[in-house]
């Protein structure tokens, strides 16, 4: 309940810009067009560090001892974190910063039901430099 009131209540913070910022960190040119979608995440990753510690009350996952929805959701956008981390150069999944999430996230990516089928960063760096070709070539000059 209150991952869903923290989400619903700073949608603004997360739901609308976490996943366009990451877009947007890995199509940047240069550090000064990585620096607004950068603190976007920054601040998303916040969000989800108090949404952590408040839901998980100490256990390993969201919802407790195991994976569950929310671990579910939130797990899915771990490949794409990280191969924007490669793509763009920048440490986004900070543990200064967030101890608890990369924590949660090195637990839920080794698990026995997650780690065979989470996509593989190499992988999703290639697809991220295709993408990123295929956009910069049909951008108007």
């Amino acid at each position: 309940m209150l991952t869903s009131n923290l989400l619903l209540h700073n949608s603004s913070n997360y739901k609308y810009r976490w996943y366009p910022a990451l877009k947007e960190i890995r199509l940047a040119e240069g550090d000064e067009g990585k620096s607004v979608p950068m603190g976007q995440v920054v601040e998303g990753l916040a969000l989800l560090e108090a949404a952590f510690l408040s839901c998980s009350k100490g256990k390993s996952f969201f919802g407790g001892d195991s994976i569950g929805y929310l671990d579910i959701a939130f797990g899915s956008f771990l490949g794409w974190l990280r191969a924007t981390e490669k793509v763009a150069g920048v440490k986004l999944l900070d543990e200064a910063k967030t101890p608890h999430l990369v924590g949660w996230a090195n637990r839920f990516c080794s698990h026995d039901a997650v780690k065979d089928v989470m996509p593989k960063t190499e992988m999703l760096v290639e697809i991220a430099n295709i993408l990123k070709a295929k956009f910069r070539a049909s951008a108007p000059n």
